[in-house]
């Protein structure tokens, strides 16, 4: 059986050379290495596989031959190997159904190039592309909120909303300056200005109880930057409480699932983890380590600790009544 990473290595391999004769300049190999996503490193150990890499007989007419020119490199025989690889079925599938609900988010700045792309993933994707056609993306959220918050956007209203905060279980009132839609995971987010808390808040569609628009524009301040989402929804700030937690064998996976900010493996308990993870909601961390029923002990705040430990006896308490 082929490992995962021999058939990404495999597929790598394959698309190299016409990455470089599309390029008879050459390409600098750590763009080249940031193109394929993989280290620099990595990337010269496959220009090197590739270097014996020919027809049959391996003669020197046969081999593909590449030439390094200080950090830049360029294909200089391709032994025929110069055609792009084509999307498999599944994959031009998925990439057609993604470009389409794309286009479907309003106040898209860049929906003419998202149409040509979509155009030319049909044309050449083809009868995948007919299987594509049929294809809906259910998505999580409540369609009148999110008919209601399209049209706050398109006429630049700020919104009224209830929203559910399901980390301290209650319903708020807010007055929001939208600034866009995401969909993220299969979950509609608006991301607004909260005139609240004054500061930019993600809120999840299908937590929004009810939502108006109202006749005032809205007008988020200067200092609303639209957060980057490539490292995930949840980007704690650096001034919020840093919470450390010593993490049984069986409740490492903590340390994949939330977004820690140090890991280091420890020997009490035996095979566990010591993780810290910024967080200005403790009422969370406290449910957190109660949720993880023994398989956590708080070293800091202390009083996180000192909490859980009360509510813990008050529910055996309880338990014992």
């Amino acid at each position: 059986m082929t490992s995962p990473g021999t058939a990404d290595r495999m597929t790598r391999l394959l698309a190299l050379v016409p990455y470089l004769t599309a390029r008879p300049d050459g390409v600098r190999l750590a763009d080249a290495a940031a193109d394929f996503g993989v280290p620099e490193a990595q990337l010269r150990r496959d220009l090197d596989l590739l270097w014996v890499c020919g027809l049959p007989g391996h003669g020197p007419g046969d081999l593909i031959d590449l030439a390094f020119e200080g950090d830049r490199v360029r294909v200089t025989f391709t032994a025929g190997m110069v055609r792009p690889l084509r999307l498999t079925t599944d994959e031009a599938v998925a990439l057609t159904v993604a470009l389409r609900t794309l286009l479907d988010l309003p106040g898209l700045a860049e929906g003419e190039a998202v149409s040509r792309a979509l155009a030319k993933v049909s044309a050449a994707a083809g009868h995948a592309a007919d299987l594509a056609a049929p294809v809906a993306v259910s998505v999580d959220a409540r369609e009148q909120a999110l008919a209601v918050v399209r049209e706050g956007l398109e006429r630049g209203r700020a919104l009224h909303l209830h929203y559910y905060v399901p980390s301290r279980d209650e319903r708020t009132e807010r007055i929001v300056d939208p600034m866009r839609l995401l969909l993220v995971d299969g979950h509609w987010y608006l991301e607004a200005w909260c005139r609240r808390v004054e500061g930019v808040r993600l809120f999840r569609l299908d937590r929004v109880d009810d939502v108006v628009v109202l006749a005032e524009p809205a007008a988020p301040p200067p200092q609303a930057a639209e957060r980057d989402v490539d490292s995930g929804l949840y980007q704690p700030g650096e001034d919020e409480p840093l919470v450390r937690l010593r993490l049984a064998r069986t409740a490492r996976w903590v340390a994949d699932y939330y977004p820690v900010e140090e890991v280091t493996p420890v020997e009490d308990p035996p095979g566990g983890l010591a993780v810290a993870v910024r967080t200005a909601d403790l009422a969370w961390a406290r449910r957190l380590v109660a949720s993880l029923g023994g398989s956590a002990v708080v070293d800091e705040p202390a009083e996180l600790g000192e909490q859980v430990a009360a509510e813990a006896r008050a529910a055996l308490a309880r338990y014992a009544d």
